[in-house]
């Protein structure tokens, strides 16, 4: 990876039968190539064997010795390379998927002093709710919440053809990518002097 590049993985909260949310990320996947900022990396919670049951012991205290089911390896290995993170999320009963709490549960250090942007999209609220409550658990793994994110109320008469219809999306777009960009630049910097006091 280049030094001026940042590892950004964008990541699909749904799992849902039916779920609008690759077609967000492919959209937002697309955004960020083109912001020159960040080698990107879609990843896919539908992917993954995500268990809801967790081990006694936290991923706190554990460190690299969680012991995490083989079939998440690939996510543990792209949350622990990235330098920033993009969760596309629906809002379910005013929330966020179970699947994406369970993904975030089954980590720790993968999301400590990294910044974290939000896409979400739903009913009026277009998922506004999933993101207020995102961003307390985020802030409570470390993680550094970013302002500017993307809502899409009413996502099913707001796109066509996989694109938003308002020609001002992109635009919001590029002022959550350059904060993002600017708050990864500066937290790998930090990483790589300074251990972060956790």
């Amino acid at each position: 990876m280049d030094n001026d590049t940042h590892k950004l993985v964008i990541l699909v909260g749904s799992v849902r039968e039916g779920r609008f949310g690759p077609v967000v990320a492919e959209w937002v996947a697309e955004q960020a190539n083109a912001h020159g900022a960040f080698e990107v990396e879609v990843v896919d919670l539908a992917s993954y064997d995500i268990p809801l049951a967790l081990p006694a012991e936290s991923p706190k205290y554990a460190g690299d010795a969680y012991p995490r089911p083989s079939g998440m390896t690939g996510l543990t290995a792209a949350l622990a390379t990235a330098d920033a993170f993009i969760v596309v999320t629906p809002e379910y009963n005013h929330s966020y998927p179970a699947s994406l709490k369970a993904a975030i549960d089954w980590h720790f250090t993968q999301w400590t002093a990294k910044p974290v942007a939000f896409v979400s999209y739903g009913g009026a609220a277009g998922g506004r709710h999933a993101v207020l409550h995102l961003e307390n658990v985020l802030t409570e793994l470390h993680a550094v919440t970013i302002r500017d994110g993307l809502a899409f109320p009413n996502y099913f008469t707001a796109w066509q053809d996989g694109r938003p219809l308002d020609p001002g999306t992109a635009g919001y777009a590029k002022t959550l990518l350059d904060q993002l960009a600017w708050w990864a630049r500066t937290l790998r910097a930090g990483r790589e002097t300074t251990p972060y006091p956790a």
